[in-house]
């Protein structure tokens, strides 16, 4: 184990986590501003569903580990909100087991210490055409579609107040953007660097508003050996060192 007391993040959820380093995404994004602040850990699995999510759940969240995470980041709903194959086979899971499989594995990551702080993220609106157009030839069934992802997302945000979770609707914030359709998407699902801004904007959103202590925000929480040093680099003046420890100047977005 790495020594230190920073806060620990985990990210869990289907490829809109495996992904997130992927293509400046939001976890790239949040890696950066965490950088002296926080230890962020991804536990994604392209193409998984709720179901799966369940099995492996204690595995990745063990009740008796040393050590758990200030705050778990959860996603899962886009895969089962596909619909159904005629076979059985897919990912699709029915609505009502979806919200179910969600409130399971919400109690369970608020069960882990009084410490741990959650979100969970809905499913994203779908591009159709982009989608048909990037995955027709590699899938034999047209399994997504922006209806069913919008369900699938407002259940979630219900489930989500039902069990006082924070919650950040991605179905209905990307789509707030007029040019969602061209600018969010690589595939028809998956997020280009602007939608990830877009995510990553929110959540920073959500840990700065809420009355959480200690609040997990960038700017709230301290960067890890940021004392002065007579090691620092020279100042301009030539007599006194500089602190580089907080400066952005390479930052092309400045966050809030």
């Amino acid at each position: 184990m790495i020594g230190g007391e920073r806060p620990k993040f985990v990210f869990f959820g289907s490829s809109i986590v495996q992904y997130a380093f992927n293509n400046n995404g939001w976890a790239s994004i949040l890696a950066d501003l965490y950088s002296r602040k926080a230890d962020i850990v991804l536990r994604g699995y392209a193409g998984w569903n709720s179901r799966r999510a369940l099995q492996v759940l204690e595995k990745v969240f063990p009740k008796t580990a040393n050590e758990q995470p200030d705050l778990v980041i959860v996603y899962f709903g886009g895969n089962d909100s596909s619909t159904p194959h005629p076979s059985g086979l897919g990912p699709h899971v029915p609505l009502h087991e979806f919200v179910e499989n969600m409130k399971k594995i919400a109690l369970h990551v608020k069960s882990l210490s009084e410490k741990t702080r959650v979100i969970f993220l809905t499913s994203p609106p779908v591009n159709e055409t982009q989608y048909c157009e990037f995955f027709g030839f590699r899938f034999g069934w047209h399994n997504r579609t922006n209806e069913l992802s919008g369900v699938y997302a407002k259940a979630c945000v219900e489930m989500c107040k039902e069990l006082n979770i924070k919650v950040i609707d991605l179905w209905s914030v990307l789509q707030k953007r007029s040019d969602w359709l061209a600018a969010c998407f690589t595939d028809g699902i998956h997020l280009s660097p602007e939608g990830s801004k877009i995510v990553a904007k929110e959540i920073l959103a959500v840990l700065e508003e809420t009355d959480w202590e200690p609040n997990l925000h960038w700017k709230s929480l301290p960067s890890e050996f940021d004392e002065d040093s007579p090691y620092d680099h020279l100042a301009s003046d030539g007599k006194t060192t500089l602190n580089v420890t907080d400066l952005d100047f390479y930052r092309e977005t400045k966050w809030t």
